[in-house]
């Protein structure tokens, strides 16, 4: 027996060595620890890729609307036609933006029976499509009807690509810190990609190019070679998958109901609640901070002629385009929060995520009730409360992530991810009609009230969950 346990020992060695060079091939697209095993990396580096994809897209069409404002007059309906203004372009492009939520659910329930990959590679075949068909569109039906082919592909990403992360990633926390971090370059880079290429294309000819990279992604995603429920099958030494919903998820309607009642019953109820609260704020402090640091600052739009040589200017330098400084402020806020999410994810690796929550969504509301008094004062403390938004907004995400994971059985994962980001997207999406009622009604300070508010119920049901953790937690 030992000869044969020497024998296999050197042929694990030998394996391992061989497989060292392409675990550092690896390691250098997802840039992971070099401790992190094949198949994390596989699923970290694929995942990374379609997250910052997903949240480019996103954050690049409230910019194209600037545009569309400005270049059509009318809403061309056939039998009547709808004047184009502020509200009918927020409903125009509100209905992608709901379905990016909405769609989580039964993005949800279908990354249970299908599995991960093939979700994640047709959201990312679907986006290119949409941002294809929103390049061709001559009219703002089409370009409606390419937001709304985009919100239904781009909403199956989160629970596919949590779900992957929990189910086959063995270092989790890791794994949703880096995929936390590529959500963020998407947030931070795509706006400004976008305004960047504006400046010189026209936007039919900038949503070209932005299709093409979500096309590559598609066919790297189809490339991609990884066990989908190794860390399950590593949990319980049996390589099944886990629990017994580990590898079924949900079959029916009696069944989807049956399962849904199951979560709400037990600790899921308040995490969920949690992820609520979290939308809420989310939607409701970015979705005119842009406008609001721009009040705060006090600065002059700077024109591009200030900035670039003449012969790089489109046209003439009087119609050359400005800078809005508010914008870049806000796109470097929100790609600090990369920071934010490294640091979250690694923290759940080593503290109780329920900790992390109360902690974290304690010094949103701190951050919330402290911003326009420090903001006020300057420049520098403008940037530096910027900064802290922006760490805190994100490092929250990593910890109830992980505790949705902790919360829920691993076949029915998918399941409650799809919940989560119906939270987070669909009810979180409140956050933004909250704020805009109280900016017309009240004043900012007023706002910024009612977000430390949520981010207090938050924290407090964190503390909630600390006290009633269940045993299966």
């Amino acid at each position: 027996m030992s000869v044969v346990c020497c024998v296999e020992q050197k042929a694990h060695n030998f394996l391992c060595a061989r497989e060292l060079p392409r675990l550092h091939t690896v390691n250098r697209v997802g840039l992971l620890p070099a401790h992190v095993n094949r198949n994390d990396r596989a699923i970290v580096a694929l995942v990374m890729l379609a997250h910052g994809m997903v949240h480019t897209y996103e954050l690049s069409i409230p910019i194209f609307v600037a545009i569309w404002l400005r270049e059509y007059a009318i809403i061309d309906l056939g039998l009547s036609a709808i004047p184009v203004t502020a509200a009918s372009l927020g409903v125009m492009t509100g209905l992608g933006f709901a379905l990016f939520g909405l769609g989580a659910l039964p993005g949800g329930i279908l990354v249970d029976r299908v599995g991960s990959k093939r979700l994640i590679v047709g959201c990312l075949a679907g986006m290119s499509g949409s941002f294809f068909l929103l390049a061709a569109a001559p009219n703002l039906v089409v370009v409606a009807l390419a937001l709304v082919l985009w919100g239904a592909a781009a909403s199956v990403y989160h629970p596919a690509g949590l779900r992957l992360i929990s189910t086959g990633v063995e270092e989790r926390g890791t794994g949703f810190a880096y995929h936390g971090i590529a959500g963020n370059l998407g947030i931070g880079f795509g706006p400004f990609l976008t305004a960047l290429l504006l400046l010189f294309f026209d936007w039919h000819v900038v949503a070209g190019v932005l299709a093409i990279p979500a096309l590559a992604a598609a066919v790297f995603a189809t490339r991609a070679d990884f066990e989908e429920q190794a860390a399950v099958a590593a949990a319980d030494g049996s390589g099944g998958g886990g629990d017994d919903k580990s590898s079924t998820g949900v079959s029916s309607f009696g069944e989807f109901v049956t399962e849904s009642k199951a979560l709400f019953a037990g600790g899921f109820a308040l995490v969920f609640a949690v992820v609520m609260f979290s939308g809420l704020y989310y939607r409701g402090v970015t979705t005119f901070l842009p406008d609001l640091i721009g009040n705060v600052i006090g600065i002059e739009p700077i024109p591009i002629a200030a900035l670039l040589p003449a012969f790089l200017l489109p046209g003439s330098a009087a119609a050359a385009p400005t800078l809005e400084v508010e914008l870049y402020v806000y796109a470097g806020l929100l790609t600090i929060g990369v920071l934010g999410q490294y640091v979250g994810g690694k923290l759940t690796d080593r503290i109780r995520t329920e900790r992390g929550i109360v902690v974290g969504f304690a010094a949103l509301a701190v951050v919330a009730l402290a911003f326009l008094p420090v903001a006020s004062l300057g420049i520098i403390p403008l940037l530096a409360i910027c900064a802290l938004l922006g760490f805190f907004l994100f490092m929250v995400q990593p910890f109830y992530q992980a505790t949705v994971a902790e919360y829920t059985p691993a076949g029915l994962r998918g399941l409650s991810y799809g919940f989560t980001y119906l939270g987070v997207f669909g009810v979180g999406a409140l956050g933004g009609a909250i704020a805009g009622f109280i900016l017309t009604v009240a004043t900012p300070t007023t706002l910024f009230f009612v977000l430390a508010g949520f981010a207090a119920v938050a924290s407090l049901l964190g503390v909630t969950l600390l006290r009633k953790r269940p045993a299966s937690a």
